[in-house]
């Protein structure tokens, strides 16, 4: 397969099988020639046998005398699918994209965290010869090479990697596969991780973990408030210290401020000189 996904070699199309170029044999061709001649003979009541038709998406892998003819398997609107009795067998393959789920797979992470994970891979045939000859079941085939390499990926990655790496670590089981299918004439599409299944103690101690992050970031937004609260109330008191009028006034304003919000609270102002002349008989004293 071509990096540039989707792209196959030119020289990747039918492989593994042996070579065609060979041809039937002497034999082979006698035995073509007397099937041909009963269509013959028998004609028009055998082309209703030999005819086939194949839909938009599905082609014909042609076997003749266990042979694959042609190189190619057929299709509609290229020729008349003509099957010779006796001689010729086909495989209808399907060519529309096929779904396949993986069921849940329990997994041993790296940082030896069981869980339970399942997915999803979309895939279809680009090569109906290639899907014929190279494998007996390609769907099956494909469907457990999906579910081992699911666990051998996963079992790399940690929890928090399994956790935050759903795209790359599906992206890079897209790419495993791909390249491990591409003899069976397969093209996946796409890899999804569906849900990861922990077990209840972990959730409940990853809960708590989160719950005390945020507690602690609370403190931390809690204390950066009161410092910066002090260093205002500091500024304040050396603006008011250059003003006595200006504390009077402010003192005066707390009063009225606990007026107007608690209408049964009795306040009694005092001057604030009179506790300054307090502080400096006690200090005489």
């Amino acid at each position: 397969m071509d990096p540039k996904r989707g792209t196959p070699k030119k020289n990747n199309t039918e492989h593994l099988i042996a070579d065609r170029r060979e041809g039937i044999g002497v034999c082979g061709w006698i035995l073509v020639s007397i099937s041909f001649l009963l269509v013959l003979i028998t004609f028009p009541f055998s082309i209703w046998a030999c005819i086939k038709v194949v839909r938009e998406y599905e082609r014909a892998v042609v076997f003749r005398l266990g042979r694959i003819l042609p190189k190619k398997a057929k299709g509609p609107g290229e020729c008349l699918i003509l099957i010779l009795p006796c001689t010729d067998t086909f495989i209808r393959v399907d060519l529309r994209t096929v779904t396949c789920n993986i069921p849940p797979q329990e997994i041993l992470t790296k940082d030896a965290v069981t869980t339970q994970v399942d997915g999803v891979v979309y895939y279809r045939i680009h090569s109906a010869v290639s899907a014929v000859a190279n494998v007996s079941d390609v769907h099956s085939a494909t469907f457990l090479l999906a579910q081992t390499t699911l666990r051998n990926v996963l079992g790399t990655k940690s929890l928090a990697q399994l956790l935050a790496g759903r795209e790359e670590i599906a992206h890079g089981i897209q790419d495993i596969l791909d390249s491990a299918t591409e003899q069976w004439g397969i093209r996946v599409a796409r890899v999804e991780i569906k849900d990861i299944r922990i077990p209840v103690a972990m959730q409940r101690t990853m809960a708590a973990e989160a719950e005390a992050a945020q507690e602690a970031r609370a403190k931390v937004v809690a204390a950066e408030g009161e410092r910066n609260a002090s260093k205002a109330l500091k500024q304040a008191s050396m603006v008011l210290t250059e003003s006595p009028a200006g504390l009077q006034l402010r003192y005066l304003q707390t009063l009225t401020t606990l007026a107007a919000e608690n209408n049964s609270t009795i306040v009694f102002p005092l001057p604030i000189n009179m506790f300054e002349k307090l502080g400096q008989k006690n200090r005489g004293g």
